[in-house]
């Protein structure tokens, strides 16, 4: 059994003989910088205010990586070596370099537990949305209105168009689909359940996990295929299977990776899972650590990975122009109101996007979206950057990768900061939309299999791109964030006293007519 020390750490700062996230951070971002600006990156290394200043250096990735179509294949490449370098794996006293995490020894063999559905459904597809069941011309009517307010992109709505062409897609019967962290909230496992896949799920040993998933594949028509680090006899009772099943992502990496090479069937790899804090970092190393070993045992696997809206992101030449023509057509009142609380709150709200294009040595012109929130602060960032470099790499080097940016979602999570949950109760000011979990289930679970199916997504290595960083451009709904006619970041923070004050003050009904 393992202990409390054992699994997947930052190291002790031999100065201060303290774990420092921050510091580790700073150097694998540094280091993804070196070569494409050693200015910033040294620039970083002696940042005072990291928590605070973050965003410059992420967004400086960006800009970069826009420059030259090397530079994200650059970018990706030192920043992951950097990160494999920087962690450590502890097992039963033993202490070893993270990149040498699959050669430990006494490996323990995962065991199998196989659990088929009840249903005999074919497989249907439609979308929750407001109380509504939306298929067929409801839903491309639903599509459109999204498209054209700027809550999607053309070519997520497209994908969707596809989706609603083709039912058959939705057969799965013959794919291997791996879930890390497969009860998560806004991952596709009710949707998969429902669509014949072959599940395998991989989540923490923890028997209300396990009640749910058991119960949702119990209901569909799918089959689950489960690790249990303990045998179970194939007619143990579901009450009791979900306390003998799961598996640690950040104490078991290496018998998570062994076990899924040894499958026989083609994978379809998910990293879907989600901690809080610095352990969000610790998961997406554990990850990338097991699905980069899989893809190399198993060169057909094919990756996946969900991008947060609230990041840093290079975004086709319409996108600007579309941010800018909104701030040019704003209402009068809303440029009086918003030019008084930026004086009044010196500055620090409503800042003009100074939105600029970046030529790339490819001919064309790309902008930057920059909506991080800062209160979520460097390791969810590093986080997410990490996912979306071995996404880059991964499909550079000619692997299957889905990668696409999901809306704001009200999943627990997020709702539990009440800073975020009054900023997404007040977007609509702003025309950004934060969808429900089960919406967002529907649309990217269903963008998964689009990806997997239509040749033509760039998700398909054949799919000719001109520059890599569009990979994360195609299929985008970010809900509205990246067409905001301003710093995203310095309007949210009055959309949530927008969203406290909605109910409560007077205020309410004015501040609505800025969207007027």
């Amino acid at each position: 059994m393992p202990n409390s020390l054992d699994g997947l750490h930052f190291p002790l700062d031999p100065h201060t003989n303290k774990i420092s996230t921050s510091n580790v951070g700073k150097h694998i971002i540094a280091e993804a910088l070196a070569l494409v600006d050693h200015k910033i990156s040294q620039q970083l290394l002696t940042e005072k205010s990291w928590r605070k200043n973050y965003p410059i250096y992420f967004k400086a990735l960006v800009s970069h990586g826009i420059r030259t179509v090397n530079n994200p294949i650059t970018i990706a490449k030192q920043g992951l070596h950097k990160a494999q370098h920087s962690f450590e794996f502890h097992r039963t006293g033993q202490r070893y370099l993270f990149k040498d995490v699959m050669t430990i020894p006494a490996i323990q063999q995962l065991q199998t537990v196989k659990i088929t559905g009840e249903s005999q459904a074919q497989p249907e597809w439609y979308v929750p949305y407001q109380g509504q069941k939306l298929q067929g011309q409801s839903l491309l009517d639903q599509i459109q209105k999204w498209q054209n307010s700027g809550i999607i992109e053309a070519s997520h709505a497209q994908a969707l168009r596809e989706m609603n062409a083709h039912p058959e897609w939705f057969d799965l019967s013959n794919r291997t689909m791996v879930l890390f962290g497969a009860a998560s909230e806004a991952g596709p496992l009710t949707w998969l359940s429902r669509w014949k896949a072959n599940i395998i799920a991989i989540d923490l040993p923890n028997e209300k996990i396990w009640n749910k998933i058991l119960t949702t594949i119990k209901s569909g028509n799918a089959t689950l295929y489960a690790p249990s680090l303990e045998h179970v006899d194939a007619d143990t009772p579901i009450n009791q299977l979900k306390t003998k099943l799961g598996i640690n992502l950040l104490t078991h990496i290496p018998e998570i990776a062994h076990w899924l090479a040894q499958n026989p069937n083609k994978l379809d790899l998910a990293a879907i899972a989600y901690l809080d804090g610095e352990k969000h970092v610790r998961v997406s190393m554990a990850m990338d650590s097991i699905m980069t070993y899989v893809s190399e045992q198993k060169p057909d696997s094919s990756l996946m990975y969900m991008c947060t809206p609230t990041d840093v992101y290079a975004v086709p030449e319409e996108v600007i122009a579309g941010s800018i023509q909104k701030f040019e057509n704003r209402s009068t009142i809303e440029k009086v109101v918003s030019k008084g609380i930026s004086i009044v709150s010196m500055k620090q709200f409503f800042k003009n996007n100074n939105q600029q294009l970046i030529t790339s040595d490819n001919g064309k012109a790309y902008g930057i979206a920059d909506c991080l929130v800062v209160e979520q602060g460097p390791n969810y960032a590093l986080a997410k950057r990490i996912q979306q470099w071995r996404a880059t790499l991964a499909r550079h080097q000619g692997q299957h990768v889905s990668i696409n940016i999901a809306p704001s979602t009200t999943t627990h999570s997020v709702t539990k900061n009440p800073l975020l949950k009054a900023a997404f109760n007040g977007a609509g000011l702003f025309n950004v939309e934060a969808f429900q979990p089960e919406t967002t289930n529907a649309i990217m679970a269903a963008l998964w299999v689009h990806d997997l199916h239509n040749p033509a997504s760039v998700a398909n290595p054949e799919t000719p791109m001109q520059h890599p960083l569009e990979l994360m451009m195609e299929g985008a709904n970010h809900g509205g964030l990246w067409r905001v006619p301003y710093l995203a970041r310095t309007a949210l923070p009055f959309a949530a006293i927008y969203g406290f004050a909605a109910d409560k003050l007077p205020i309410n009904k004015a501040l609505g007519k800025l969207k007027s």
